[in-house]
């Protein structure tokens, strides 16, 4: 038995922390329970304190304390979170807005419960990769959620050419300053797919905006966060050798050797085995 589910006197006496889903934008979102726990916990780990506070009043809830816990501050506020568990009391952790953890804070502190064998808890609510996925109309299974994407092109290629050949759809977030480029640079390591930008969620000016790859409408007018659904291929033709060696050359200026070249490449090919490609790759 995992030293997760053992329980022992001294577990018993430490409080329970509490994932809180909270609404993306409709405050009819919130749960009862969700509510329940939020007022009742004695410390609620918040993303942002003043906007915590802002939501609560709007949701008619009175915290009895609140404080930050956010990328900035978690390694050096967990210690202080645990101490508290450790004697006794609960801890409520919520996000901006959605489900904790999921691209936002909270990994730390729920892993070093489970080490601990303090309880934890999800109140499961609203969830933006969820919620857009379900309402695109793209294929929902397999998927794989990025969070935000790396800043830098390069970046951003490694990362998602393993699954430029893959039949998954592909979920992230993304600013609007920087979502028209992004998708040009996707349709070049991605070819034709389909796209939902979902904006919004929840709230009045819900929108789902769908087109493809090859032809990105004028995205200027776009205001907030976007969640970005990215079809899985269209097609499975054998991708041609000119588009194979092209990339070839796109992956040898990222460096490495000829065998992880090959399987940067075959990642983004269809109807070519590494072997076949390494053989291009090392070819005069």
């Amino acid at each position: 038995m995992s030293s997760y589910n053992k329980e022992t006197a001294a577990d018993t006496l430490c409080g329970k922390l509490h994932i809180v889903a909270t609404p993306l934008g409709n405050a009819g979102d919130l749960t009862p329970r969700a509510k329940s726990i939020l007022e009742r916990v004695p410390l609620v780990l918040a993303e942002d304190t003043k906007r915590a506070g802002l939501n609560f009043s709007r949701w008619g809830i009175k915290a009895k304390r609140l404080i930050s816990f956010n990328d900035h501050s978690e390694e050096k506020k967990l210690e202080h979170a645990l101490s508290f568990l450790q004697q006794g009391e609960d801890i409520a952790l919520v996000s901006d807005a959605g489900m904790p953890v999921i691209s936002d804070p909270g990994y730390l502190i729920v892993k070093a419960c489970r080490e601990k064998n303090i309880g934890v808890t999800v109140i499961p609510g609203a969830c933006a990769p969820v919620t857009a996925l379900a309402g695109s109309g793209i294929a929902p299974n397999p998927f794989t959620f990025f969070g935000f994407l790396p800043r830098k092109t390069g970046d951003m290629g490694k990362t998602l050419a393993p699954f430029a050949g893959i039949g998954t759809t592909l979920v992230f977030f993304e600013r609007k300053d920087r979502i028209a480029d992004t998708l040009k640079y996707l349709h070049t390591l991605l070819g034709s797919r389909e796209v939902c930008l979902a904006r919004e969620l929840t709230k009045d000016h819900e929108e789902y905006i769908l087109f493809n790859l090859e032809n990105i409408p004028d995205l200027d007018r776009l205001l907030g966060e976007l969640t970005v659904i990215i079809g899985p291929p269209l097609c499975r033709r054998k991708t041609p050798e000119t588009e194979v060696t092209a990339l070839i050359a796109k992956e040898k200026l990222l460096g490495g050797t000829p065998k992880q070249i090959a399987k940067r490449v075959q990642a983004r090919c269809t109807g070519w085995t590494t072997s076949e490609i390494y053989a291009l790759a090392t070819r005069n």
